[in-house]
């Protein structure tokens, strides 16, 4: 219970803030969007129409369509988006003014923002409505990843906003989209980022004891055979903070300039207490 009230209110704050970018910074400087958002923002400029109006007519329309690719968790979630950031898009969209000598800053903020909020609304399970849903029916009927359905989404829509508010203004969406997904990565994953590293070296025990005394951390021993020489041996893996990459590739290379490193970005980390270990 106390988990969902804390998704609940991230699903809130985050359906407030995405509302504030856009009516704030985004709007007032005829800034556009990808997905829905981005198509309400352009009846808006048309017709005047109210964007939370707008946004929560077309959202529920596509949600009664796709509803039955999501689960009933994300689909809770999403509900509550919906509605929450139609009243906050609705009640706030006459608040900001046009920074009128500098829509590059305008983007860049809009973008922050309306990220920020979205990136909370991903974090708690749900999704922001429209293009995800449209994306998930891409993947059903066209094959397509739920990723390349959205960024399609998103670039017809920029290309079709440039007819009504520019083609200078639909290059600084296009910058404010960026921002707003690297912000999104940020809140979703975290600033920490962490890599994983598999070290395959002739001298792993001593790499072991290395990293453990000077780093801190503990490293697990995976059993490796050779493909082409058909030897046994043992493979190293450690996922680290990206800052400490620097310092277990020095002491790898001081024992055996010879291993064979990869690396990765992590995802997510499941064990329970990993963020504090040292």
């Amino acid at each position: 219970m106390a988990k969902t009230v804390r998704d609940m209110a991230l699903v809130i704050i985050g359906s407030f803030i995405f509302a504030f970018g856009i009516n704030y910074f985004a709007i007032p400087n005829r800034l556009s969007e990808g997905g829905v958002i981005g198509i309400t923002m352009i009846t808006y400029y048309l017709f005047t129409w109210s964007p939370g109006i707008v946004n929560f007519v077309l959202n529920a329309t596509l949600l009664a369509i796709g509803y039955k690719y999501f689960s009933k968790r994300t689909m809770f979630y999403t509900i509550i988006s919906i509605i929450f950031s139609s009243i906050f898009l609705h009640y706030t969209v006459d608040i900001g003014k046009g920074i009128n000598d500098d829509t590059l800053l305008a983007a860049l903020f809009a973008g922050v923002t309306v990220g920020f909020g979205l990136g909370l609304i991903f974090r708690a399970g749900g999704t922001s409505g429209g293009s995800a849903i449209l994306a998930q029916l891409g993947n059903q009927f066209l094959g397509w990843s739920v990723g390349k359905g959205m960024l399609i989404m998103d670039i017809l829509v920029i290309f079709s906003s440039a007819f009504i508010i520019g083609q200078e203004k639909a290059m600084y969406t296009l910058v404010s989209v960026y921002v707003g997904a690297k912000i999104i990565d940020v809140v979703i994953e975290g600033a920490n980022t962490r890599i994983a590293v598999l070290i395959i070296s002739a001298k792993p025990e001593q790499i072991l004891t290395e990293v453990t005394d000077k780093m801190a951390r503990g490293l697990t021993v995976l059993e490796g055979k050779g493909g082409y020489s058909k030897m046994n041996k043992e493979v190293l893996y450690i996922v680290i903070n990206k800052q400490e990459i620097v310092q277990l590739k020095k002491i790898i290379e001081e024992i055996d300039p010879n291993a064979y490193i990869t690396t990765h970005n992590v995802q997510e980390i499941g064990r329970a207490g990993y963020k504090g270990a040292k």
